[in-house]
This record gives structure tokens, sequence and C-alpha cells, in this order.
């Protein structure tokens, strides 16, 4: 059967996440309803990440089985047309060969969490990023995301609910952009790692959201790491700022 890689793009908002759920709406869901419009059978995709109700995709990566031969150029086309009405879109396709994994093969995952400060409510991108009223220190939160890059044991920045068999993680990346516009500020937190904890991202960035604030030092963040402490931890921030940005793999299978 020919493995296809697809490149999704999707809004979170009205999903319960990626996984396929029994009784809500899932992205994963969205995707294997309409490959049983193209082939009339059970579909089971895989990903690159498991994304939680709220959070989005602009580089999700998936891939699927088919039983035609299809042209990646058509199957992406025909897929987008019963995906119409959904807010999920296959922004590429690419035909790979049957050992390529989605989720196994990969080698890299870039998150994009976006933050908002502005007195006035978000309009144009309610739902698409955080809105918080005071403006932050920038260098202050990257003195912060400074003290946990490297490998450690990310016990404190991992939901309780987490499955991963081990806290230790190597996060390669955890840079803070500021972008000033007329009335407001966006920070831009870019995080980088082979693989993430549940809510671990959520979790750095609602920690160094209160180091921008002022109500915690960049030290703080050193001290929460070393607890091993989920309690140790800032606040969680919401989904809705945050992005699976793209996905690496040895050969990218777009290119």
């Amino acid at each position: 059967m020919p493995r296809f890689a697809l490149k999704v793009e999707y809004h979170g908002a009205g999903y319960a996440g990626w996984q396929r759920q029994k009784d809500q709406p899932s992205v994963q869901g969205a995707i294997e309803t309409a490959l049983a419009k193209l082939e009339p059978r059970a579909h089971t995709i895989a990903a690159a990440g498991r994304t939680d109700a709220g959070v989005h995709g602009l580089g999700q990566v998936a891939h699927c089985d088919m039983e035609k031969d299809w042209a990646p150029f058509r199957l992406s086309e025909a897929l987008n047309y019963h995906l119409k009405e959904a807010r999920v879109a296959i922004v590429d396709c690419a035909l790979v060969d049957e050992e390529f994994h989605a989720r196994f093969s990969a080698t890299e995952r870039r998150y994009l969490f976006r933050l908002i400060s502005r007195r006035a409510p978000l309009t144009h991108d309610r739902g698409l990023a955080w809105h918080v009223k005071q403006e932050l220190d920038a260098a202050a939160m990257q003195a912060g995301a400074d003290q946990l890059i490297g490998l450690h044991d990310f016990t404190t920045f991992r939901s309780s609910i987490c499955q991963a068999e081990s806290p230790v993680k190597t996060l390669d990346e955890l840079r803070v952009e500021e972008v000033r516009r007329a009335n407001e500020v966006e920070y831009q937190f870019n995080v980088r790692a082979r693989s993430f904890l549940h809510n671990q991202v959520r979790s750095f960035v609602g920690t160094l959201e209160r180091v921008g604030a002022g109500a915690w030092s960049p030290e703080d963040v050193t001290r929460a790491l070393d607890a091993r402490d989920r309690a140790a931890c800032g606040p969680v921030c919401p989904p809705e700022g945050l992005y699976l940005a793209g996905v690496t793999y040895p050969v990218d299978p777009f290119a």
C-alpha cells in the first residue's frame, strides 16, 4: 500500500485535540473521515505529535496508507475538498517509503507560543494568542528561559497525567522574541526539542510570564526546575497561543 506524508495546518478551536475521540471532534478524526470518502474503509493515521484541545497546527505531519496509487497533489486536493467545512487543511503531500513513520522517524519538533500584551481585548487574534494586559520584560524571560536549555529532569514542568516513561528530556532551544506594534507587544516563544512532555511548553510559558511580569526572578526558574516538583511550577498558560510549528526528519519528505 502506498504511504503518503501529509503536512497539516489546523485551527484548534472547536477540536478536542489531535487524537481521535469517541464522542468529540478531533483533527485526526476529521482527516480520517475525509480519507474514508476517497477510499471507503476504516483509516488510521499517525502524527508527529498529539496536540491538546485548543492547540493549533502550522506544520503538523501525519502519514496515511492508501490502496490506490494517488498522485500526491491529487490526494491533497481531494482531501481538502472533503475538509472544506473543517478548520483543517493539507498544505503538502508526498509519497514516502513504507519505513517512514510520522512520529517515530521525527528527530525534532518545533513549537511556537504567541502572547500578546495590550489593554484592549483581542479581536483578530482572539483564540490565536494568549492575551495579557501588562507589558512584560522580554530580557528577563529570556534569562529565565536560558536556565531550561539542555538535558534536565523536567518533572516540575510535566503534567500530572503525562504518560512519558521519563521526565528527563533535552531542550535544544527556548528563544523569546519581542515584536512591537502600534498598540500592542507580541512575545513569541520559539521552542525546539526532539520530544516533549505533556503540557511542557505551556508550563514553560506560564512560568516565564511570571518572570516577565516581575513576580518571579530568572533564578526562581532554576529553583523550580531543581525542585523536581509539579507544585513548584508557575501557572500553566492557556492552549490557544500554542502552535505545532514544524517537524524535522533525517530526510525532508516534502523537499
